[in-house]
């Protein structure tokens, strides 16, 4: 592994746990994924199923027609099998030196070689930007427990987001200038964990080039750079030398390390929110494109999993709703994975099968608000509340979201509707268990649920626990 300046290892790792905030607590879940039945309301409907839930509807023909149109979105176990298969030949092309072609993956690694044990000491800082806010931390750590937390928000305005990239660093550096003098850190020779929410080009671990930028930021002069090194020279021009960034990672592997604070045996760490994304522990002797000899066994890998299927290898499973979705997003052709399931994406999803439902005369007597033809407004957070219906036996939320479209309704219309979510919710739930089909570890794999819940980020993670 590459020499971290002056560093040791001990301490790079003890400063990572600072990269991901502790108050990662359990929460509700959103019910987009819950199991759950309904019973039939009259014994004279036929029933419309999905593995999770039943429903039933008084015309059999708007039930046949309805079922015909939705069932590209059922996996049968063939299937499944099929997309387990492709995952995990896209994920040894990714790890492989001269792949006979080329993966979807990227599969990077971070050089992040071992997780949180327990014997983390000292006193670290934490930058942790992926939004409009980011935020500052100053953790103590004793015997792998945090001891002293101090946090503060800083938002980022958007001339400086859409700035130059150098504004951007020196805008960093002037934020910690500005807590160190708060908090009564100044002179203090700290290290620095650098949680950069954006796709990178790791060299090392404390070397991350900037593939590209995302979300409300595209500052010039940063893309092919190494972005610790632009904030060390911020820092050092800001605030002197007594600051020092000694590793840098994104949010996924924030979550990893941050589950493995947690529960010592997590694995893997997942992202399940606008986007989404999976990092996890693999061996070294398996990573044949890194060459030469390395001292460790393990290391972390980015799997970038959103672009799954980018080159084609899941198109057996994209329907024509898919690719309407693909033809309307922003980067077409792109991130084929996350556009099945992801937050940003599986409303738009309902959206326009609900349409397409329409304009066949199956849903709302044919009859459609330009609202709802509007890409976009039908989100994933309703498809939520939709289902947050189907498990309390309701239609409270459905008749509720209806309303703020405008929209007549039957109680067949609310049983299709509820149907269509269930559908898309389960299509949702089996592509991201996928993530089982990681290289086997030596022992049995459970979900441990946590939540990155801040006034930038209101995005689900999972870390995957040996037991």
């Amino acid at each position: 592994m590459p020499a971290i300046s002056s560093t040791t290892w001990a301490e790079t790792r003890d400063a990572l746990i600072t990269t991901q905030s502790p108050e990662m607590t359990p929460v509700n879940p959103t019910g987009s994924m819950m199991n759950g039945t309904l019973t039939v309301h009259e014994m004279k409907r036929r029933r419309l199923r999905v593995a999770s839930c039943s429903y039933s509807i008084s015309n059999p023909l708007h039930q046949t027609r309805v079922e015909e149109l939705l069932r590209p979105l059922i996996f049968t176990q063939d299937t499944i099998n099929r997309i387990r298969d492709v995952f995990e030949q896209e994920m040894k092309l990714g790890l492989a030196k001269n792949p006979p072609k080329r993966s979807s993956l990227l599969m990077e690694n971070t050089f992040l070689p071992e997780l949180p044990n327990g014997t983390e000491n000292g006193e670290y800082l934490a930058l942790d930007l992926g939004g409009t806010n980011f935020r500052v931390m100053f953790v103590e750590l004793q015997g792998g427990t945090i001891q002293k937390l101090e946090v503060k928000y800083y938002n980022v305005p958007e001339e400086v987001r859409l700035g130059p990239g150098e504004d951007l660093f020196d805008f960093l550096a002037d934020c910690i200038k500005d807590f160190l003098e708060e908090k009564h850190h100044v002179g203090e020779k700290l290290t620095l964990g650098f949680c950069f929410s954006f796709p990178m080009y790791q060299q090392a671990l404390n070397v991350g080039i900037l593939a590209h930028w995302t979300k409300s930021f595209n500052c010039p002069g940063v893309v092919g750079k190494d972005v610790v090194k632009m904030l060390n020279d911020a820092i050092h021009r800001r605030c002197g030398r007594a600051v020092d960034v000694v590793a840098v990672l994104n949010d996924t592997t924030g979550t990893i390390v941050k589950g493995a604070y947690m529960d010592h045996e997590t694995a893997i760490g997942l992202i399940l929110g606008t986007g989404s994304n999976a990092c996890y522990l693999e061996r070294v002797s398996r990573i044949e494109k890194w060459e030469g000899k390395h001292d460790v066994e393990e290391v972390v890998i980015d799997i970038e999993f959103g672009a799954l299927g980018d080159n084609g290898v899941l198109d057996f499973i994209k329907t024509d709703f898919d690719r309407e979705v693909d033809r309307n997003s922003l980067l077409v052709g792109s991130f084929t994975f996350e556009k099945y399931y992801a937050g940003k994406y599986l409303g738009e999803i309902a959206r326009v099968i609900l349409v397409r439902l329409v304009d066949e005369g199956l849903l709302f007597e044919g009859k459609c608000t330009e609202k709802l033809r509007t890409p976009g407004s039908f989100t994933t957070n309703y498809v939520s509340h939709i289902e947050k219906d189907t498990v309390e036996l309701s239609t409270e939320e459905t008749e509720r979201i209806l309303g703020e479209f405008g929209l007549g309704y039957t109680q067949d219309d609310l049983e299709i509707i509820k149907y269509v979510c269930a559908v898309i919710s389960e299509r949702a739930a089996n592509l991201v268990s996928i993530c089982k089909s990681l290289p086997p570890p030596p022992s049995p794999i459970v979900f441990r649920k946590t939540s990155r819940n801040d006034e930038y980020s209101n995005e689900n993670s999972l870390g995957l626990t040996y037991l």
